[in-house]
């Protein structure tokens, strides 16, 4: 049997980390102790300290030497800053996208939209979400920009924890709407729409941002299974031009 490489492993723990963070299963001001989650996870203490680095860079954790790694707050601020650049990188992606989709390329995103708004019905968080993903990463991937797609990675999981936590008040996340207007300028070759469309999707989960709904997030130390299977990005189809 070959040995999982030391790369896979620090991924697999920063992976499970994030997402456990971003779903609320640890929720902002918990401690967390690399021993506790090594156990946990089944790995050595070296790789979750890895992962906790790189967590504590992307502003997920904090940390005081010999103190103290906790979750870090849902801070307003922060969360309008996270989706002005990420909405800024979309709005980039999609105009790069757009001229290069092709009739599948819709297809996929029409597809994802039906999901999305299927899972807000079913109040079902993570596949509204996981919907919501697939659609916005056809443009991502079409526009084949690694630093746009990059960025977006690394900033949208600050934007995510308040998300879910907007769905599970009764919030919709995105609106289906929004979407469908996206993917029909999309389908139109109609760059700028698709840009507007784009740009007023992430104007309003700037708005959600306020101050004052975010000062009472509770503190739990609950941590539920966070070991997940992880959705491989798929490729891009080739089919006649949309």
């Amino acid at each position: 049997m070959e040995t999982v490489p030391r790369t896979l492993l620090r991924d697999r723990a920063y992976a499970a980390i994030r997402d456990a963070i971003v779903a609320g299963e640890i929720a902002p001001g918990a401690a967390v102790r690399d021993a506790d989650l090594a156990e946990r996870l089944g790995l050595s203490r070296a790789p979750v300290r890895e992962a906790f680095a790189r967590l504590v860079d992307e502003g997920l954790l904090e940390s005081k030497p010999q103190s103290y790694t906790r979750v870090t707050p849902v801070v307003a601020a922060e969360v309008r800053d996270a989706a002005a650049v990420v909405g800024a990188m979309h709005e980039l992606v999609t105009r790069v996208a757009v001229p290069r989709l092709f009739a599948a390329d819709v297809e996929v995103m029409r597809e994802a939209n039906e999901r999305f708004t299927g899972a807000v019905r079913a109040g079902d968080v993570d596949a509204a979400l996981s919907a919501d993903d697939a659609l916005h990463d056809v443009l991502v991937r079409a526009a084949g920009n690694r630093a746009a797609a990059a960025t977006i990675a690394r900033y949208t999981p600050l934007i995510r924890r308040l998300e879910r936590r907007r769905f599970g008040e009764g919030g919709t996340c995105r609106s289906a709407g929004l979407h469908g207007r996206l993917i029909e300028a999309c389908a139109g070759g109609d760059v700028d729409g698709a840009v507007r469309v784009t740009a007023e999707i992430w104007h309003t989960l700037a708005d959600l941002a306020d101050p004052e709904d975010l000062a009472d997030l509770a503190e739990s130390e609950d941590l539920a299974d966070l070991v997940g299977p992880e959705n491989p990005a798929a490729g891009r189809p080739s089919d006649r031009p949309a």
